[in-house]
């Protein structure tokens, strides 16, 4: 699963975090402090990433009316910028695992 975080996180965000990925806008700069990178890695924002994280933002606001995912919306170009991917390790691994047997 997928999943975006709009609101501020406390320390230790993904302890025990094995699989999905969360996309956290990181507007204040310092999420890579609270974040407990034991079983994660944050990685940039790929278009595919950014495509994913419209989809979700876009079901948020309509279903939710969020001021905040508006204004994120209204200038993803450049908010995209703020949002960070947190990628569990394992899961990652599974992923390219699949991507050889496919390939």
């Amino acid at each position: 699963g997928r999943v975006v975080i709009l609101g501020e996180t406390e320390r230790n965000f993904a302890a025990g975090m094995s699989g999905g990925i969360a996309y956290v806008y990181d507007e204040s700069g310092d999420f890579k402090n609270k974040c407990n990178l034991e079983m994660v890695e944050l990685q940039s924002l790929e278009n595919d990433d950014r495509e994913t994280i419209q989809s979700l933002l876009r079901d948020h606001v309509r279903l939710t009316k969020s001021v905040k995912g508006e204004r994120v919306l209204a200038n993803f170009h450049k908010e995209s910028e703020k949002f960070v991917k947190v990628m569990p390790l394992e899961y990652k691994r599974v992923l390219k695992g699949e991507e050889v047997a496919d390939g």
